[in-house]
């Protein structure tokens, strides 16, 4: 059939919906009929892909289409192109059938596909013979998408692509082009409007900013030899194992010598050994996926499937991975699924209509952050979020995710006021529809990969957030494997701000943390979050002089690592970094030549060390069982002691003064006699301490020992049976 003149001046000024109906090649009463548009030619020769002539096309048209009868069954053609005094070679996308099944259309409608990720985005594949890029974008409301990038000119006119039935998914494969290819949708909403360009949502990779490109990429290459790491985890209930994660934002723990970011490489070769050395378990990144705006620290994220460009390219993420996992050490991601920035090339009314977000902004706007927040209850969302959780363990193989702000996800009414939300069908404040898609992603990730898990940073008293999501299960129950908490970050913060003379009044802060220590699964944060904005570093939040300032960050530490629940300490506190961190410059290494800060790094060294070493102190963590009180009522001397237990394990005393007052003797009431090995001593002269301590220990008589107490400091000892 001849299509009108307007349907060729559609096709022509960029807003046919459906070129594959007009290019390509179609049956016709005399034979295969071809028509293509190559800009630019006055001849254009018509081939098979292995080069056999079939036909040369006519130019109908100035702007370079062209038609006309040709030989052979339909296939993929290519075409001899001549213009201006050049040749080239051209392959025919509208030629080409489809790349996604009827399987794929079915799992997207129902939002139960669980490998999005191979097939949406951009896919370096061979199709029906030739080699080339397979395009496919979400966009249910467009009424029409093109593929554009530095293949085409960035025309938006040129590769409309393909809408498949009801899905909303467009798609288009381009033969011959490879990887490295910068690439955007363009897309014209209901109304037939042109949107902002747009980023893919599933681009493995972009361009570095402020540019916002996505770019092509190949499949991956990396030759995984973590086999047996991931085996480990897989076997072992991470409650009851070490687990001490140093967290770090990738762009400022080290600079290289131009002041730009370190490469994957670079810090597999720098960050890898220290994080050894100092006996971490793990460590966990600030988010690292792609993101137009530094100082957002990766928060605000537009592409959530691409490793940023910051550090190079994607293989050098994968290696990364591969080597901590090879020197013993986890590596955790921070993922980011609580809202979205609202650039022009990202998500942001993706289709011309609010697609992932909600149109209504008393649901889908974050007034913290000036974000958008994605609409949960929509299957395709919820799927497109799941499958990234799942991605990253998949194709990177992270070990965990801890997921950022998870309160704000769960309450509609979160940092807003009356009249600035809307309850849910209840008449209540839960968000149900995030909280089932919290669910879904924890059942997900826990059931497709063994050993990694999940970490939610929620500062609510919200019930369940580590217990299990199964379906017959109450349904505020989300699944996580841990909890950050937040509670005993903040209550013992303060009472270590406070003149040791006024912490007998406050005594509390610290036992009070007792009493839920065991609802979740925690771990202890002592995150960026209370080293930026104002807030200072870790050091200059303790009270009194240098001295006393350093000797309670000892102590503080000391005690942290004795306490129920897993350990994160934000880089650079490890060494008692002065200043407030920066995303802008790297940490002060040069305070590790300082006596004192060098004092805090072997302390907090020491400290994984035997928190690894002594089931006492990490197997049970999550569990009662491995907690008892031995004194928890001094609040006049501002003492507190407990012991840590462990099936099978020698008890380990955890002994804390707080006041810098030593005291000696102090009688501390221990459950066997015998010699009690001092197995940590903040206050020793190796720590920049002043070395006062119990001579390697203590013995206990009659239920109690005799022990000295040095000031500002938290002993360890450990009974030797």
């Amino acid at each position: 059939m001849t299509p009108s003149a307007s349907a060729i001046r559609a096709l022509l000024d960029g807003t046919s919906d459906d070129p594959f109906a007009l290019l390509g090649a179609h049956p016709g009463p005399a034979g295969l009929f071809a028509r293509t548009w190559v800009p630019g030619a006055e001849t254009v020769e018509a081939h098979t892909l292995a080069g056999a002539p079939l036909g040369t096309l006519e130019r109908v048209d100035a702007a370079g289409l062209f038609e006309g009868v040709i030989a052979g069954e339909r296939q993929p053609l290519r075409y001899r192109a001549q213009g201006g005094g050049v040749e080239w070679w051209a392959g025919d996308p509208y030629s080409f059938g489809p790349v996604l099944g009827p399987t794929d259309d079915f799992l997207m409608n129902e939002g139960t596909h669980r490998r999005l990720y191979d097939k949406m985005g951009a896919h370096l594949i061979e199709h029906e013979g030739a080699s080339g890029v397979h395009f496919a974008v979400w966009a249910p409301n467009a009424s029409r998408v093109a593929v554009v990038g530095d293949f085409n000119d960035w025309d938006a006119r040129r590769y409309g692509m393909r809408r498949r039935g009801d899905t909303g998914v467009w798609e288009i494969f381009l033969p011959d082009i490879g990887a490295g290819r910068a690439y955007k949708f363009a897309i014209q909403g209901p109304d037939g409007a042109l949107q902002p360009l747009k980023a893919d949502p599933f681009a493995f990779a972009a361009e570095l900013r402020p540019k916002t490109a996505s770019l092509t990429t190949a499949p991956p290459a990396h030759e995984w030899g973590d086999a047996d790491h991931r085996a480990a985890w897989a076997a072992v209930d991470p409650r009851r194992v070490p687990i001490s994660i140093y967290e770090v934002h990738a762009g400022s723990w080290d600079r290289d010598e131009n002041g730009w970011f370190l490469s994957w490489d670079q810090l597999g070769d720098r960050l890898i050994p220290y994080v050894v050395e100092m006996g971490f378990t793990h460590i966990e990144f600030m988010p690292i996926s792609e993101h137009p705006y530094d100082p957002s620290w990766g928060y605000q994220t537009t592409g959530l499937y691409a490793p940023s460009a910051r550090f190079g390219d994607v293989e050098g993420f994968a290696r990364f991975v591969d080597g901590a996992h090879r020197a013993g050490l986890g590596v955790l991601l921070d993922w980011v699924p609580a809202h979205f920035p609202v650039d022009a090339h990202g998500l942001s009314r993706f289709d011309g209509t609010a697609l992932y977000e909600h149109q209504d902004p008393r649901l889908g706007f974050h007034p913290d952050w000036n974000t958008a927040i994605y609409n949960f209850g929509r299957r395709e969302v919820s799927s497109f979020l799941v499958n990234n959780a799942l991605f990253w363990a998949e194709r990177y193989h992270v070990d965990g995710l801890r997921v950022d702000a998870v309160a704000s996800m769960l309450y509609r009414d979160y940092s807003r006021k009356a009249g600035e939300w809307i309850p849910n069908a209840e008449g209540g404040r839960e968000n149900w529809e995030a909280v089932d898609f919290l669910r879904a992603t924890n059942r997900a990730v826990y059931a497709e990969h063994p050993g990694v898990f999940t970490v939610a940073e929620e500062s609510t008293s919200w019930p369940g957030v580590s217990a299990p999501a199964f379906d017959e299960g109450p349904r505020t129950a989300l699944g996580f494997g841990f909890k950050w908490n937040m509670g005993w970050m903040h209550d013992t913060l303060q009472y270590m701000a406070r003149e040791p003379v006024h912490r007998r009044h406050h005594h509390d802060a610290i036992t009070f943390g007792l009493v839920y220590a065991f609802d979740e699964n925690f771990v202890l944060p002592l995150s960026h979050d209370e080293v930026v904005h104002g807030k200072g570093s870790l050091l200059t939040k303790m009270a009194g002089d240098d001295w006393q300032q350093f000797a309670n960050l000892r102590a503080y530490y000391a005690m942290m690592w004795g306490y129920p629940g897993k350990k994160l300490l934000f880089m650079g506190q490890e060494f008692a970094q002065r200043r407030e961190w920066s995303e802008e410059r790297a940490l002060d290494w040069g305070l590790t030549n300082s006596s004192s800060h060098d004092g805090v790094r072997k302390l907090v060294r020491d400290l994984n060390r035997l928190y690894r070493e002594k089931p006492a102190l990490h197997a049970r963590d999550c569990e009662g069982e491995g907690f008892e009180w031995l004194v928890s009522d001094d609040a006049d001397h501002s003492v507190f002691v407990w012991l840590r237990k462990a099936p099978g394990a020698a008890p380990i005393a955890v002994i804390v003064n707080m006041t810098p007052v030593a005291r000696m003797p102090y009688r501390v009431p221990l459950p066997h006699d015998g010699r009690w090995r001092e197995i940590v001593n903040s206050d020793a002269q190796d720590y920049w301490g002043s070395g006062l301590g119990n001579l390697g220990g203590v013995v206990a008589t009659n239920g109690a020992a005799e022990v000295t107490l040095p000031p500002l400091a938290t002993l360890m000892l450990e009974w030797e049976a």
